[in-house]
């Protein structure tokens, strides 16, 4: 369903991407790491469209993100690290807004099943960070998309709203590839089925998540010098 082969990112003399190759099937959830400077986000604004490579190739079903982004709108949604909201709206107003650009129609089992209900009424800007990310989620799910990019959805939560994206990001992986990126490595223990290892822009690790406690951390460290 995605795969990067030999894609090189450049911008100007600084190379970000050197020739990262990997593959997503359909279905997996999976856990992209690595340290801060990696090419994580890079990586996913690639997959988005939001950047063409330099050099390789980027196809999800066979199509190019950045050539074809306007087929794949509607397969791929994104969440960015920065998420992007009208502070000043509420919730209903922002949502029902994006659901008229991207002609979604009823928004209600979309809000649902984020958990939106109870504050749709309340303006993004008074809410808790953990709220802003699910109103994010419901933006990334508009369209019914196949796949979810979703850049460290859970930074800057506290726990109990950590846990919350959490098994939200399971249910939907039910019926959707998830790659999301993280800095917690317990977070990939919990819900990732592989992990994908870049450093320096490089691929250190593509594979199964390893079993047993601890073990992510020890792959990690294993691999990231």
């Amino acid at each position: 369903m995605i795969s990067f082969s030999h894609v090189f990112k450049s911008y100007g003399t600084k190379t970000a991407l050197s020739d990262l190759t990997f593959t997503a099937k359909q279905g997996e959830i999976i856990g992209l790491l690595g340290p801060n400077g990696a090419g994580k986000t890079t990586t996913m604004r690639l997959l988005v469209g939001y950047l063409a490579p330099t050099s390789g190739t980027i196809t999800v079903n066979n199509l190019s993100p950045s050539k074809q982004r306007f087929e794949l709108s509607n397969k791929i949604g994104y969440l960015p690290e920065n998420n992007p909201l009208y502070s000043e709206m509420k919730v209903v107003e922002y949502l029902s807004f994006v659901s008229s650009l991207k002609k979604e129609g009823d928004i209600s089992v979309i809000v649902d099943s984020v958990g939106l209900t109870d504050v749709l009424n309340k303006k993004i800007e008074e809410l808790s960070r953990g709220y802003k990310q699910r109103v994010g989620l419901a933006v990334a799910l508009m369209g019914n998309p196949e796949i979810l990019v979703l850049d460290e959805p859970t930074s800057g939560l506290d726990p109990i709203e950590q846990e919350k994206i959490r098994e939200l990001i399971q249910k939907f992986g039910k019926r959707k590839t998830i790659i999301f990126s993280t800095h917690i490595l317990s977070e990939i223990e919990a819900i990732a089925d592989k992990i994908i290892i870049i450093n320096e822009g490089k691929l250190v690790y593509q594979g199964a998540k390893p079993k047993g406690k601890g073990a992510v951390e020890k792959l990690f460290k294993k691999v990231v010098k």
